[in-house]
């Protein structure tokens, strides 16, 4: 799938690099300006999925990108206003804006939203998986913990999570694991099999897949995760 492409325009310098870090982390292909006439180059061109105008530009000026940018076939657009201006947001909406945000900017937030007008566009599709205490895009290998923090998981850690998720509350033998998700060493028998569990239930803090004693390893997903 084709990266999508995301720019940041006049986007507060506190976030700015945190949200770039942020969505490249995901796959996307980012690029910023501090400056309009910037913007305009970057728009210009064309092969931008979503534009994110920041409060940092007067909300007169983001109206005006929106209105020569936001037609037919062009980016969708973000814009960032500051809190209370009620009739920014408005008539940002009644211009086109595909979504309106207040600041100060959320970058979970924003990138949840981003990826979702990428996802609508087809091109984000993502593989999300919500535990009790995270939730894993397993198309970035994302694990995104409820506390805010935020890890990697391994290819071997995705291909094993893969596994499981294609077999709920269904024994999985350490030959099963063997089979369908190698280790990434060669040493993918017994033991090495428990040690690869341990370390995927700690990395994403949950306890849903349990030991069954002599058996194998089984896969419960919550019945109501993350409330």
């Amino acid at each position: 799938m084709a990266r999508a492409t995301v720019v940041l325009i006049c986007v507060a310098e506190s976030v700015r690099d945190h949200l770039r870090a942020h969505l490249e982390r995901r796959g996307h292909d980012v690029r910023m300006t501090a400056q309009a006439w910037e913007a305009e180059a970057f728009l210009d061109g064309g092969r931008i999925d979503v534009a994110v105008v920041g409060d940092a530009m007067s909300p007169a000026q983001g109206r005006d990108l929106l209105r020569r940018h936001g037609r037919e076939g062009g980016p969708d657009f973000i814009l960032v206003c500051r809190r209370g201006e009620l009739v920014d947001r408005v008539l940002a909406l009644e211009l086109g804006a595909a979504d309106v945000v207040e600041s100060p900017l959320v970058v979970r937030e924003l990138a949840a939203r981003i990826g979702g007008l990428l996802a609508r566009r087809g091109r984000n599709r993502q593989e999300l998986l919500v535990l009790e205490n995270a939730t894993v895009d397993l198309r970035s290998a994302m694990v995104m913990h409820r506390s805010g923090d935020e890890g990697q998981l391994s290819p071997g850690q995705v291909a094993l999570l893969k596994l499981f998720m294609a077999s709920p509350h269904k024994v999985l033998t350490r030959d099963d694991i063997i089979a369908a998700a190698p280790a990434e060493s060669t040493d993918a028998f017994d033991r090495s099999i428990d040690s690869r569990i341990v370390r995927l239930r700690r990395k994403l803090d949950t306890e849903t897949i349990t030991t069954i004693r002599g058996a194998g390893y089984r896969f419960d997903p919550p019945d109501n995760p993350a409330d």
